[in-house]
């Protein structure tokens, strides 16, 4: 089983979201021999934001294009690679100002390629991604799950990848983490319950 791993907070080893993803990805390899992990931190090694430079460089033929849309093709393809080659999916999701980091909006970018991950018919969309699984280590300083200010954040992550055909997703959550530090412990540690419940029961 291919897995990858994505981290979004600009927060290093303070973060609660890393705190959560690694956890995650070690609960999802115990046991498992057979498990390859792809990492990618999209906060210290961020993509570039989605562009006019960019559909220039992917309209260019490859023999005609310069250095910088050849380097900005390669990181496309291989990022759209690791997304379509990958059976499961940890992501790392921050909540900054009601939103999910721009970064990880980038990683979103690339990896919904029409013809690729998703398609237009006489029915409507149609995904093309299909048959992954996904985890989604959400964290946030308030409490907005299932209220409209969390809607640009865990909503749109759901939103997003069932149009791309996933639809095994779940979501281990730690909000609140701004209130205080027990309240922070104590969302956690419930978060990381709800990983070793998640485990348990597959």
């Amino acid at each position: 089983m291919k897995l990858l791993h994505l981290d979004s907070s600009i927060l290093g080893n303070a973060s609660a979201s890393r705190q959560l993803s690694a956890s995650v990805v070690d609960a999802w390899k115990n046991g498992r021999a057979d498990i390859q992990i792809s990492y990618r931190d999209l906060a210290s090694d961020a993509l570039g934001h989605f562009s006019a430079a960019s559909l220039v460089a992917g309209g260019t033929p490859a023999e005609l294009r310069d250095a910088a849309q050849a380097h900005e093709m390669a990181l496309a393809e291989k990022t759209l690679e690791e997304f379509l080659a990958a059976d499961a999916i940890v992501i790392g999701a921050p909540m900054y100002n009601f939103s999910i980091p721009s970064q990880l909006k980038a990683w979103i970018d690339r990896i919904s390629v029409a013809g690729k991950t998703f398609a237009y018919d006489e029915n409507g969309p149609k995904g093309l991604a299909g048959g992954k699984k996904v985890i989604i280590a959400s964290t946030a300083g308030g409490l907005h799950a299932g209220q409209a200010s969390g809607q640009a954040h865990e909503d749109y992550l759901i939103l997003v990848l069932r149009f791309l055909g996933i639809t095994d997703i779940q979501v281990v959550r730690a909000e609140g983490l701004a209130y205080g530090e027990e309240p922070k412990a104590n969302a956690l540690r419930a978060a990381q319950e709800q990983i070793e419940t998640l485990f348990t029961a597959v």
